[in-house]
């Protein structure tokens, strides 16, 4: 029987840096794999995937340079299915070869099969062609991620009423789409088809949407998905879905609406894949969601030398906290320090337009109780925007009145998910206002709203060597 030290299932981002972590510690690694290439869901089927469908759609559609030259710019007027597979394509097998490259240099060893457990210590393997095979670990991470969830009601079909997963392989574009969901996954999808002038609504049974992002943030957000004619139909639920005869798919709303669409996307959250584990075998329960809970510091798992990472332990559900949780997960299994991240990190969504957020937001400082002022700049109020074309956008920074450091920024726009790092930064190391005003940026750049944020606040804030 094989014995490791550390036995990861589950190649995603927080496997792949929870493995080549501990064997940087000189630590015996094995990860297990049951898809056919590495790299997981964020590989696969989620992050890089709907990233690259977003940078092609934006590319080919001429999307960036419509405040030029008018909403009916085109760089390819025709574009298929195929064109936005073909990038796809080409960044997945990079990244698989990045990440195997990865494995091999820190020797990492991985198979690929289903993993399910006969003991706390003990994995049993089931390959593609039926052997079966058993390893031993001192610790085991577990980072199998999600799948989409898949109610019954759904007539999934993989052609006109697709989960998140099937989306990708489509044949054509539809000319009209009704996307379930409104939360990260959905929103995300639905602007990025918009972008290809589908014709999408959005339903959701909440009556708002991104309740964790600064109301303000979402306004705005919400405004230029309405201004491009996108229908936002919030509050309502899909009580039936049905296929028709001539390939359409007809929906009935709990309002009495109903609507008629060439394809219905389902992305109304999804399951932690940890059905196959055998996890009674161990002592270990899932919740209803197949999600596992963690001690938020180690990620240790109720059984002591069982960890979990990732999205299978819920909220954040990104790859970037995945990837530090697989890390510290590794550190602490194999009985290396482990250092908390800081408290503070910047959430993306990779929307049409991007929004990015670190920090508290608006509603959290009333909630605290914190005497606050923000700051406002709009792109279209930079040099860099007028450069670009872009006549939307907004950065949004909130400081606390008593120390004067800043607490929340807050990004709706092109670039925000590059932009949130400058803010994240001064956020995390105790910045104060002064930073902002004090400091040169590049010019012209979209980072100067930050230069022009900090302004709008301090005017209000007032000077504080005048205080003294």
């Amino acid at each position: 029987m094989l014995q490791y030290d550390l036995v990861v299932v589950g190649s995603g981002p927080a496997g792949r840096r929870g493995a080549i972590q501990a064997a940087k510690l000189g630590k015996k690694v094995l990860v297990i794999e049951q898809g056919k290439r590495v790299g997981g869901v964020s590989v696969h089927t989620g992050t890089i995937p709907s990233k690259t469908l977003r940078e092609t759609a934006l590319n080919l559609s001429g999307w960036r340079e419509r405040g030029f030259y008018g909403r009916s710019y085109r760089v390819k007027e025709e574009i298929s299915a195929d064109d936005l597979r073909r990038r796809l394509l080409i960044t997945l097998n990079h990244e698989v070869e990045v990440l195997e490259h990865q494995f091999a240099r820190n020797r990492v060893q991985h198979i690929r099969g289903k993993a399910s457990f006969i003991d706390a210590s003990t994995l049993q393997v089931i390959k593609d062609d039926g052997e079966t095979t058993q390893v031993t670990a001192a610790s085991v991470l577990l980072a199998v991620g999600t799948k989409p969830f898949r109610p019954d009601y759904i007539p999934f079909d993989g052609k006109t009423v697709l989960d998140s997963d099937e989306l990708l392989d489509i044949q054509e574009l539809p000319r009209s789409m009704v996307v379930i969901g409104a939360g990260v996954i959905g929103i995300e999808y639905a602007t990025i088809f918009s972008a290809l002038d589908t014709a999408v609504t959005v339903i959701d049974p909440k009556a708002t949407m991104l309740d964790f992002i600064d109301k303000e943030i979402v306004e705005d957000f919400t405004y230029q998905l309405r201004d491009r004619n996108m229908k936002l139909l919030l509050g309502q639920k899909a009580d039936k879905v049905e296929t028709l005869d001539n390939g359409k798919v007809e929906l009935t709303l709990d309002s009495g609406r109903r609507l008629t669409t060439d394809m219905v996307l389902f992305a109304a959250g999804r399951m932690g894949a940890t059905d196959a584990l055998n996890l009674p075998a161990i002592g270990l329960e899932a919740d209803s969601r197949g999600r596992l809970k963690v001690n938020p510091e180690t990620f240790q798992t109720s059984v002591a030398n069982v960890y979990a990472a990732g999205d299978v332990v819920g909220f954040p559900s990104l790859a970037s906290t995945s990837m530090e949780q697989g890390r510290i997960a590794a550190r602490v299994a194999i009985g290396a320090v482990a250092k908390e991240p800081p408290k503070y990190f910047p959430y993306g969504i990779y929307a049409v337009p991007e929004i990015s957020t670190c920090g508290l937001t608006e509603e959290e400082m009333k909630e605290r109780g914190i005497p606050y002022e923000c700051g406002i700049a709009r792109f279209r109020e930079t040099s860099r925007g007028h450069i670009m074309g872009l006549d939307t956008g907004l950065l949004k920074l909130i400081f606390s009145l008593k120390t004067r450091r800043l607490l929340g920024v807050h990004i709706v726009g092109e670039g925000a998910t590059e932009l949130v790092h400058i803010g994240q930064a001064v956020l995390n190391l105790k910045g104060t206002v002064e930073y902002f005003v004090e400091n040169t940026f590049n010019y012209p750049t979209l980072a100067e709203a930050y230069k022009i944020a900090g302004l709008d606040a301090w005017n209000r804030m007032g000077d504080i060597k005048s205080e003294l």
